[in-house]
C-alpha cells in the first residue's frame, strides 16, 4: 500500500473515506496526479516514483497556513 499528498485549492470537496480515480499526466521527465475530478494535483515525481494505482481512498484532508492537503492511500 502506498501513500500520496495532494495540494487542494479549497475545503470542502472531498471527506476522508471517498474512494476517487487517479490520473496520471507527464511533463517533460516527471509525472504528477490529479485527484478526482481536479480536486487536487499531487508535486512532480521522477519516473522512479512513479504509481500505477488507478484510485485511491482519501484518508485525511487537513488545512495547513500553506493550504489544504488531502491524503490518499493506495494499492500499488
Amino acid at each position: 500500500m502506498g501513500q500520496m499528498e495532494f495540494k487542494m485549492e479549497r475545503t470542502g470537496l472531498l471527506n476522508v473515506g471517498d474512494v476517487l480515480p487517479i490520473k496520471e499526466y507527464e511533463v517533460g521527465n516527471s509525472y504528477y496526479y490529479v485527484l478526482g475530478r481536479s480536486y487536487a494535483m499531487s508535486a512532480n515525481f521522477s519516473i522512479l516514483e512513479r504509481i500505477k494505482a488507478k484510485e485511491g481512498t482519501v484518508s485525511d484532508v487537513k488545512e495547513t497556513p500553506r493550504g489544504f492537503y488531502v491524503t490518499v492511500d493506495y494499492d500499488e
